[in-house]
């Protein structure tokens, strides 16, 4: 009988599965880039030897389709990991409750290829204990920089880059050789993280506890990476955080976000710079003045009110009620009338009152919001409005949530029918598929990506993704805009 041949070692294959907002995804090209650096090739086959889902955290509809996708990859007979919010809020206890998926931490991240080979093997390690991420670093933002212990390996990246662009088929790495991110998908449009991490402590949010604490990145990292982004044809920049607004207090200048996104504008082959997650209370009017006048800056203002009733705003530890929330959309439109401005509020929140919802109601109509989202309220563990009194029914939310949504669709249409006849800069990102010929997808300066609306534009010359044009909007349908190529 002759000797069985030996068996193969499986494959070192990847499924890399992204859940969540925009930091996910610069968290996802960059567990990408050291997967690949550490030999581990990225797939999206059904028959990938390791799925590895980086889960969100958020809210529970965002923790239940985490869950969902981590139960359906190990259906598929794949080995699991799981990373991102979900693992780092939960830990063991996820660990417990999925023993199908071995649960790594934030802190895994720098070792990301060595922790698969692990799953890979069927080397169970223990998950990690879940603790609060802001205690990992001191209180004062100023004595953060430029340590990095116990910041997430998304953070901990050198702070000094050369000017020269490296090859941009190739992984982005840093002067040290590391290897930090690695487009997963084309596209003229790409998230460019400057900070992580938080230091408010509003009520009803628990992502400062596992995110941790602000931690800014460096301009010349910045920089460096925005080149590298616009060497693989990325035309706009949306920059992210959980709060942009506070960026560069751990390194000693409150102001220094006015200073760089002149400089991110000014990069070459980027048409358009856009920032995200900004808070009211931070927005200061140099930075006002900064968005909505330096060219290649969208005039555009991701505002996070949350609501508009003074009362609830304080019972959610946040600043402001809806006359300052008016004033302040005044300051943005002396300076940029045609500015795009786009906010999420709750309904719901424990103690809310008919008053406090007419006041929300008379914000939202006077606002001329271009994008509303309405979120219904919903207890988050650990948090400070879980346990306070003046609980709603769940009935009762939805019908709150079901009531201000209508609203808020109405009033984003009014808000794009005020655009008929305007001029705008619209960046070309696809051919439209409605089979008509001359159509393309763009978006505005007031549309960010994937929340808000889309631009179809109507050209008599052929147009490619990347362009930018110059478009007069002839109609509207629902937040989404109709517009003509402007002849030159």
């Amino acid at each position: 009988m002759s000797p069985s041949p030996p068996s193969l070692p499986p494959a070192r294959t990847v499924s890399l599965v992204t859940l969540g907002c925009a930091r996910n995804e610069v968290d996802s090209e960059e567990l990408a880039a050291r997967l690949t650096a550490s030999g581990w090739e990225l797939t999206s086959d059904d028959d990938a030897s390791v799925v590895l889902v980086n889960t969100c955290g958020f809210i529970q509809a965002a923790k239940q389709e985490s869950i969902d996708e981590l139960l359906a990859a190990a259906s598929s007979g794949a080995k699991v990991a799981a990373v991102g919010c979900l693992a780092e809020r939960y830990g063991s206890e996820l660990a417990g409750e999925l023993p199908e998926a071995q649960v790594l931490s934030f802190d895994d991240y720098g070792e990301i290829g060595a922790r698969l080979d692990d799953v890979l093997a069927g080397r169970k390690r223990p998950a990690h204990v879940a603790r609060d991420r802001r205690t990992l670093l001191p209180i004062t933002p100023a004595e953060r920089q430029p340590a990095t212990s116990g910041v997430p390996a998304t953070s901990g990246v050198p702070a000094s880059y050369s000017s020269t662009v490296v090859d941009p088929a190739a992984p982005w790495t840093g002067p040290g050789g590391g290897v930090f991110r690695r487009r997963l998908s084309g596209g003229v449009v790409a998230p460019l993280k400057i900070a992580s991490g938080c230091d408010r402590r509003c009520s009803f949010c628990a992502i400062p506890s596992f995110r941790g604490a602000f931690v800014s990145r460096r301009p010349p990292e910045i920089l460096a990476e925005a080149r590298w982004l616009a060497a693989n044809n990325v035309r706009e920049l949306v920059l992210v955080s959980e709060n942009s607004t506070s960026y560069g207090k751990d390194l000693g200048n409150l102001r220094l976000l006015e200073e760089v996104l002149p400089d991110l504008a000014a990069t070459e082959g980027i048409e358009r710079v856009r920032i995200s997650y900004l808070q009211p209370a931070e927005l200061r009017p140099g930075l006002i003045e900064v968005i909505a006048s330096t060219p290649g800056v969208a005039p555009y203002f991701d505002l996070s009110f949350q609501h508009a009733s003074g009362r609830v705003l304080r019972a959610m530890r946040r600043f402001g009620d809806r006359e300052r929330f008016l004033a302040l959309l005044d300051q943005i439109r002396d300076r940029s009338p045609e500015a795009g401005v786009r906010s999420n509020f709750i309904v719901g929140f424990p103690g809310e009152t008919a008053e406090d919802l007419t006041e929300l109601e008379l914000f939202l109509s006077h606002a001329g919001l271009d994008a509303i989202g309405i979120f219904g309220y919903s207890d988050e563990d650990g948090t400070e409005a879980a346990s306070r009194p003046g609980q709603l029914e769940q009935a009762e939310i939805s019908r709150r949530v079901e009531e201000f949504a209508a609203l808020a669709d109405e009033l984003m249409t009014q808000r794009a029918e005020s655009r008929l006849s305007e001029t705008l800069d619209v960046l070309i990102e696809e051919a439209a598929d409605d089979g008509l010929p001359g159509r393309y997808l763009g978006r505005a300066a007031h549309q960010a990506p994937e929340v808000d609306g889309v631009t179809t534009v109507v050209s008599p010359v052929p147009l490619t993704a990347g362009d930018m044009v110059r478009a007069v909007v002839t109609d509207s349908e629902g937040v989404d805009l109709i517009a003509d190529v402007k002849p030159r």
